[in-house]
């Protein structure tokens, strides 16, 4: 007769163990990996006492998981080779929630040695009432001939009582809960599924994760063993690639890794390993892909890297470890240092955290300078892909990365041809020039064609070539670069006119304010109209006053909500070209035509500059009535 000793969780035990079911777990697939962990702990307690202990002998080989299932009898067993419970630690450790084994051991071994106990908390055993009903425990201790089997159904408590097993170790049996409307329990009695779930969360636990196979994978003969008359495929890597030694890592591994993990066909652009020791040690492997993924200009991309704590899996993309303009890089990082919660599936605040994010940033922007010294091909293919990202990094933020930033911007130059650096176009400046010069545009074509860019040609100004939307936000956020300010061809600041030009002109706008002052009147959307003579053939042009460019207020009215932010627009008219001196006779003779003619030069300007014509059908009328004279 078996004698069963029927015990009650403590009152606050039962309350812990219905938050944890209902609360502080999120995903119920952890409780694969929390199970998984305890049974790593159990190896490595034994692998150390084997080592500081001579009565323990124990063959490491010998040390091992193996998880099964059962669809018939609606079942998940997860069997360790290790330390093993005593009636009192089963006792201590299962009957008492929130006491850790692990963590007593852990504070119990000298300073300066090393085992990776992954429990801390002494809830995770309990993620497993998630998704069982009824929970099994029989162990042996190593130091005990005795065993003994836990069980439990849940808040209501436990029984202790004799039990036969013959080698140490513990076996869990978890009977899997039936299925609800919600919830498809059935699915984690299904091999992918449990082979998923190890592959996903424990495939760098140090010890082998075995299960019986029914699909023998030639592919992979080596992954399979014979016991039993049953074959056991080894279901995790245990030794990842970024713990290896990199002169044992080909650049194919690192590749491959990355696309198998990432679901990339491609290989990536850029590898960075590093291995940090010090007041937080980590280690990561981050990868610079040679493309974006299909969604990442949308709000469905995430990004993060992938966050593990003793080889494993905590959160699969943790934001806090990348800045967004970083947000691009895909990667691991591994470390013993981090503060987890009681669920292990969010952190903490954490100042380790916080230094890591702050060394992998440090560590991404010296790559990528690195990149851009060494090899320009490598680097313009990746600025291509991304620069626009790191754009955006300038300006957000109220500029507040733009130092950590600018040194890896390009742009087009009208000299050069190509993309250049900030820092590139300072050292070939000419003599006496004090700023820098940039137009905006949707294309170098369409810049290079604009009235205003002329005018800075013929002096053998470069001018950069500015054509994502995100460019003159980020320029403006710099507002200078090693003390030359920006200046935009289309400002009315350019001031490339001699002394002597200016008063010309200016003599010419006075003796023409009420000509100017009328098409004004007529042109409600510009804050003035002047002549000029900075342009060479073209006829009108449209500037801006203040902070707001064209450019700028393109992108704010490209937006789905008005944001009323508008550029204080000036239209020039060439005071050299032939449509002044129409403009001059035509307000002394027909007035009507006159306004006509306003009004199709407006037109014009706005074309010229990328704008919409609010009016096509009427312009159109106007330009045949003036061609038809």
């Amino acid at each position: 007769m078996i004698c069963l000793e029927k015990k009650e969780f403590k009152s606050e035990s039962k309350r812990l163990l219905d938050l944890m079911i209902n609360s502080i777990y999120t995903n119920k697939d952890i409780f694969l990996r929390e199970l998984i962990s305890n049974a790593s702990d159990a190896l490595d307690k034994l692998y150390y006492r084997s080592l500081t202990d001579k009565n323990v002998k124990v063959k490491k080989d010998d040390l091992a998981i193996t998880l099964a299932f059962d669809t018939d009898k609606r079942t998940i067993t997860i069997t360790d080779t290790g330390c093993g419970m005593t009636k009192e630690e089963l006792e201590n450790n299962l009957g008492t929630i929130a006491k850790s084994g692990s963590l007593n051991f852990k504070e119990n071994m000298n300073s300066d040695e090393k085992v990776n106990i992954i429990g801390q908390f002494g809830v995770g055993f309990y993620s497993a009432f998630m998704v069982s009903d009824k929970i099994t425990v029989t162990s042996k201790s190593i130091d005990s001939e005795e065993s003994y089997a836990w069980k439990s159904e849940g808040a209501d408590g436990y029984t202790i009582s004799k039990a036969k097993k013959e080698s140490n170790g513990t076996e869990i049996v978890l009977h899997i809960k039936e299925d609800t409307d919600e919830e498809d329990y059935s699915k984690y009695l299904n091999e992918y599924e449990l082979k998923s779930l190890v592959k996903k969360y424990s495939d760098y636990i140090s010890f082998p994760i075995k299960m019986e196979c029914t699909h023998h994978d030639l592919k992979n003969e080596e992954k399979h063993e014979y016991e039993d008359h049953k074959c056991l495929e080894t279901l995790n890597s245990m030794m990842p690639i970024w713990k290896k030694n990199k002169k044992d890592v080909k650049e194919d591994d690192y590749d491959n890794f990355y696309m198998d993990k990432f679901n990339d066909f491609d290989k990536p652009l850029k590898v960075i390993s590093s291995s940090v020791e010090g007041m937080c040690s980590y280690k990561s492997l981050l990868f610079i892909p040679s493309h974006a993924p299909y969604d990442y200009y949308t709000q469905d991309y995430e990004k993060g890297l992938s966050l593990y704590a003793n080889g494993v899996l905590i959160m699969e993309r943790c934001a806090d470890l990348l800045p967004d303009y970083f947000s691009f890089v895909k990667g691991v990082v591994d470390s013993e240092d981090l503060s987890l919660n009681i669920s292990r599936e969010l952190l903490q605040e954490s100042h380790s955290l916080k230094l890591i994010a702050k060394n992998i940033e440090s560590k991404i922007r010296k790559e990528l300078e690195e990149m851009l010294k060494n090899d320009r091909e490598k680097y313009e293919s990746f600025f291509k892909t991304f620069g626009v990202q790191l754009k955006y990094g300038v300006y957000n933020n109220y500029g507040a990365d733009k130092d950590k930033l600018k040194d890896l911007l390009m742009f087009y130059s009208s000299k050069e041809g190509k993309l250049i650096t900030l820092g590139e176009y300072i050292k070939k400046m000419k003599d006496g020039q004090e700023v820098i010069y940039y137009a905006s545009g949707s294309s170098i074509a369409k810049i290079d064609s604009l009235p205003q860019v002329e005018q800075v040609k013929d002096k053998d100004y470069d001018i950069l070539y500015l054509t994502d939307y995100v460019d003159q936000f980020a320029i403006t956020a710099i507002q200078e670069y090693e003390n030359k300010k920006f200046i935009n061809v289309e400002s009315e600041d350019l001031n490339l006119e001699t002394e002597e030009e200016k008063e010309t002109t200016k003599k010419v706008n006075e003796d023409n304010s009420d000509l100017l002052k009328t098409m004004k009147d007529e042109l409600k959307e510009v804050s003035e109209v002047r002549f000029t003579s900075k342009l060479k053939n073209h006829p009108v042009c449209l500037t801006s006053k203040g902070d707001v460019s064209i450019e700028m207020q393109k992108v704010f009215d490209a937006m789905p909500n008005d944001m009323g932010i508008k550029a204080q627009m000036v239209l020039e008219v060439n005071e050299k070209h032939d449509i002044a001196k129409k403009l001059k006779d035509l307000y002394q003779n027909d007035k009507d035509e006159f306004i006509k003619y306003t009004k199709i030069l407006y037109a014009e300007a706005r074309m010229i500059a990328g704008l919409p014509i609010d009016n096509p059908t009427e312009i159109s009328t106007l330009i045949c009535e003036v061609i038809a004279k």
